[in-house]
């Protein structure tokens, strides 16, 4: 179910790929260490560094020195990424209305998701301490 509703977004309009628009999505919530948005994508370093690359060229994403310590690089939304972002929510919720349409209660479906959604979250922050 979940790869088939991986497809549906794929091909929605959104000018952005999941994985971009994942990292959009992560970084809207605040700059974030590679390392770090690895670990909440759940994917590997390089993998990060790389869609960081082509995000930093289309202009979504900055990276910026953490201040005191130089070492230390964060990526961050540009107002340019931001309005991506939207762009993309907007085209992926037009393409899942028709299917949540056919969801009996769709509340309950939701706010399912958002429970998955925090429990990753929580798993997550578990992880990091």
């Amino acid at each position: 179910m979940l790869a088939r509703l991986s497809r549906v977004l794929e091909s929605a309009d959104a000018e952005l790929t999941v994985p971009q628009y994942r990292m959009l999505s992560a970084l809207s919530e605040g700059g974030l260490r590679s390392a770090r948005l690895a670990e909440r994508l759940a994917v590997r370093k390089p993998t990060v560094t790389a869609l960081a690359d082509a995000m930093i060229a289309a202009g979504y994403v900055a990276r910026e020195s953490e201040a005191g310590d130089r070492r230390i690089v964060r990526l961050s939304l540009t107002e340019a990424g931001q309005e991506a972002l939207e762009r993309a929510d907007a085209a992926y919720l037009a393409r899942l209305e028709p299917l949540l349409a056919g969801v009996p209660d769709q509340e309950a479906f939701l706010g399912s998701l958002r429970a998955v959604g925090e429990a990753l979250d929580a798993r997550l922050a578990r992880a990091e301490r």
